[in-house]
């Protein structure tokens, strides 16, 4: 079933996204969370694992990344946004597995603008959780907020979409689309806000942000800490 949603920038759910068994399958093929293919993000930014390492995919996880990069779903993603040409990334550049435990977080965001080597427009964002069971209470739901024109931050939080088990979100990130979950998770331990991402691009227009870099806003508690504004402009470099 698929819902799209304008307001404050074009995002679908896509919830049974997959048969529950091939869900849970691709939930169990995470490696472990102490395992050193991980790249690791640990800063007060973003507490997060991430891999795009085709090599350590088991092999439902490799084909159905295969999948998502094939002829046949970039066509169904073009239907569904009415997008009449977009490429794909077989780099996985920021994309992959994302797993969070007890703790995770990552600030409310705008992504990169021209992916670094193709120079493309990053436009729309495939995410898909995998923990069966997740608790909203615990946190983790990815959160949407409108755009501040004048100061070029997130204005207001307009809704917080859950990550529930074998439900996909699609959203267009170039549309100064600010995401993401400012406050630590707090699932208990040994359970894991599991994800999938991928990402679509297509021709850049003329008069695009050249960023090729994250650009995050700090939290309501971090606006005045010198420290990490700084940290904010470091990341966005």
């Amino acid at each position: 079933m698929i819902t799209k949603f304008t307001d404050p920038f074009d995002h679908y759910l896509l919830d049974d996204f997959l048969d529950e068994d091939h869900a849970l399958k691709l939930s169990q093929d995470f490696i472990p969370y102490d395992s050193p293919h991980w790249y690791v993000y640990n800063n007060p930014l973003e507490v997060k694992h991430a891999c795009n390492n085709w090599y350590h995919f088991p092999p439902t996880t490799y084909q159905f990344f295969h999948y998502l990069n094939s002829e046949k779903f970039v066509e169904y993603i073009q239907e569904i946004t009415s997008e009449s040409k977009i490429f794909i990334d077989m780099g996985l550049h920021g994309a992959g597995w994302h797993m969070h435990g007890t703790g995770g977080k990552l600030n409310v965001h705008l992504d990169y603008s021209l992916h670094p080597k193709t120079e493309l427009l990053r436009k729309f964002n495939l995410i898909y959780y995998l923990t069966p069971n997740w608790d909203p209470s615990w946190g983790g739901g990815l959160e949407i907020w409108s755009h501040d024109s004048e100061n070029n931050k997130p204005k207001e939080k307009i809704k917080i979409i859950d990550c529930k088990f074998n439900r996909a979100v699609l959203f267009d990130a170039s549309k100064n689309s600010w995401h993401g979950f400012n406050d630590p998770i707090t699932c208990p331990e040994g359970v894991y806000r599991k994800s999938i991402a991928v990402y679509y691009h297509t021709v850049a227009p003329a008069n695009i942000d050249p960023r090729t870099r994250v650009l995050f806003a700090p939290s309501k508690e971090q606006e005045n800490d010198p420290e990490i504004l700084e940290l904010i402009k470091q990341r966005s470099r």
